[in-house]
Parts: C-alpha cells; sequence; structure tokens
C-alpha cells in the first residue's frame, strides 16, 4: 500500500521543495554571505549580517510597528468580527446577499484598496477630512502625520478584515449545537449569561482559526503600507517586511534583506507556533 502512496506525494514533495524549502535554504546562504551591489560576492561572512541588524534601531523600530500594528489589528477585528458574526447568524431575509457584499473588500487587491483609501485621506479632498470639517474638528494629515500615520494604516485593514473574520464567526455561530443553550434557559440564564458562558466557549476553536488567520496575514503585512506611506513618514509605518524590501530594492543590500526576512520568518513562526499551542491546550482542558 506504501508504494501506491508515493505516486500521489512525489508530485506535492517536489512543488514544496521548488518552491518552500529552496528559496529558504537560498535565503540562508545569502544572509551569511555579502552580496555587493555589482551582484558580485565577496564571500562568507557569517553572523555579520544578524549582528547588525541586532545593532540596528531602524530594525527594532521595524518590529515595534509590525507588532503594534499586529496587536491593534488583530484584537479590533475580532471584537468587531465577533459582534458583526452575530448579526449575519440571524436568519433575515436579504442575509446571503449582505454577506456576499460584505466579502468585496476582502477580495479586492490590496493596491486598489490601498489607492482608494489615498483619495479618503487626501489632506483637502478626501471624505475622511470633509467629515471632521462638517462636524466642526480640524481637518488631520493622516498620511503625513507621525504620530497618525499608523493609525490610519491600522483602519484600512481593520474595514478591509473585519468582515472576513465575522463571516467566519457567522458561519460558526450558525453551527452550534441548540442544546447547551435549551438546558440553560432551563436554568434561568439570562442572555447575556448565555452568550458568555455557552456560546463564546463554544465559539472558541472558530474564533482562534480566524485569529490564527489574521495573524500570519498581518505579520507579514507590506503591499498597503508599502503603496499609502513606503514605510514613512519617519519610518512610523516602516514595517519589518517594508524595512526588508527597502533594503533589498532600493539599498541595495541583497545578504542584509535576507537576513531581515529570515527574521520575518521566525516572527511568523513564533505567531503561528503560539496561537497553536494556545488552540491545542485548550482543546484539552474542554
Amino acid at each position: 500500500m506504501a508504494r501506491g502512496v508515493w505516486p500521489l506525494l512525489v508530485p506535492a514533495m517536489a512543488v514544496t521543495l521548488a518552491l518552500v524549502v529552496l528559496p529558504v535554504l537560498y535565503t540562508v546562504w545569502l544572509s551569511l554571505s555579502d552580496r555587493r551591489r555589482d551582484g558580485t560576492n565577496a564571500g562568507f561572512v557569517g553572523l555579520d549580517n544578524f549582528a547588525r541588524m541586532a545593532q540596528s534601531p531602524e530594525f527594532w523600530n521595524s518590529v515595534r510597528v509590525t507588532l503594534v500594528l499586529f496587536v491593534v489589528c488583530l484584537l479590533v477585528e475580532t471584537v468587531l468580527g465577533i459582534a458583526l458574526g452575530y448579526l449575519l447568524s440571524i436568519d433575515v431575509p436579504g442575509r446571503k446577499l449582505f454577506q456576499g457584499l460584505m466579502l468585496i473588500p476582502a477580495i479586492t487587491a490590496s493596491v486598489a484598496v490601498a489607492l482608494v483609501w489615498m483619495l479618503v485621506y487626501d489632506p483637502t479632498l478626501g471624505a475622511a477630512n470633509q467629515i471632521l470639517t462638517a462636524v466642526g474638528l480640524d481637518p488631520v494629515v493622516w498620511l503625513g502625520d507621525p504620530d497618525i500615520a499608523l493609525w490610519s494604516i491600522a483602519i484600512v485593514d481593520v474595514w478591509q478584515w473585519t468582515p472576513f473574520m465575522a463571516l467566519i464567526i457567522a458561519a460558526g455561530i450558525r453551527s452550534l449545537p441548540a442544546e447547551p443553550f435549551e438546558a440553560a434557559s432551563i436554568d434561568g440564564a439570562s442572555g447575556w449569561a448565555k452568550a458568555r458562558h455557552v456560546g463564546l466557549p463554544l465559539l472558541m476553536p472558530v474564533i482562534s482559526v480566524a485569529m490564527l488567520l489574521r495573524t500570519v496575514d498581518l505579520v507579514r503585512f507590506f503591499d498597503t503600507v508599502y503603496i499609502m506611506t513606503q514605510g514613512g513618514p519617519v519610518d512610523a509605518t516602516n514595517t519589518l517586511n517594508v524595512y526588508g524590501y527597502r533594503a533589498a530594492f532600493i539599498d541595495q543590500e541583497a545578504s542584509y534583506a535576507a537576513a531581515l526576512q529570515l527574521s520575518l520568518l521566525l516572527l511568523v513562526v513564533i505567531m503561528a507556533g503560539a496561537f497553536t499551542l494556545w488552540r491545542r491546550r485548550r482543546s484539552i482542558e474542554h
């Protein structure tokens, strides 16, 4: 029987080797060498690129920006996703049509989303400042103020991906068994008590899967940030992925950029591993 399995496994293993293993090995080799701007390689330099990275304030700033954006977006999208998912789980006329319309932000290319929001954030003609002016507030330089730019990017990500979280959670709510809620009603539990002590624990596996999907994507956040701010102003939105891109294609420091991307890979693995471990512990406890 094992012989019959190998013909099915070999194509998948070959694709994995070509698209995942070999690029990672090449990145590791590149990070341990010194690729010059003229394309030549000065040879093995060991951990020099990693030492430079660890001593770089710009690197630690990019890590901070990445983690802040990750934590803020993940928490807001999860909370709003649960609330919106509950509303979507209610069986009302037109629910399926509304769910389909909600998918539009998530399936729209990030480049298009970034360009549209750049128009929204335009200091003079943008809708955001027109709304502020209409309610008597001063206009804001959304993408030009170092204190505001990162939160402006976070708003875009929350707008784009909260519906995705909500649809996953709504599907999980509709699949919950009715018996625990009926038992809680017999015991006299209120609606809030049933949601908190019955519904939320039963829904946690679904919520954790949605959070894991967003975690992997948020940590390597790039396209929207680069199009809207290129990591500025004053590196206020310079995520680790943007920093690595600028090192590779603007500063032409391929070996240093490889070290940065390996640190990003390590961050993704740590975040995904932490969520996986948390899910396993919860499944054992329950």
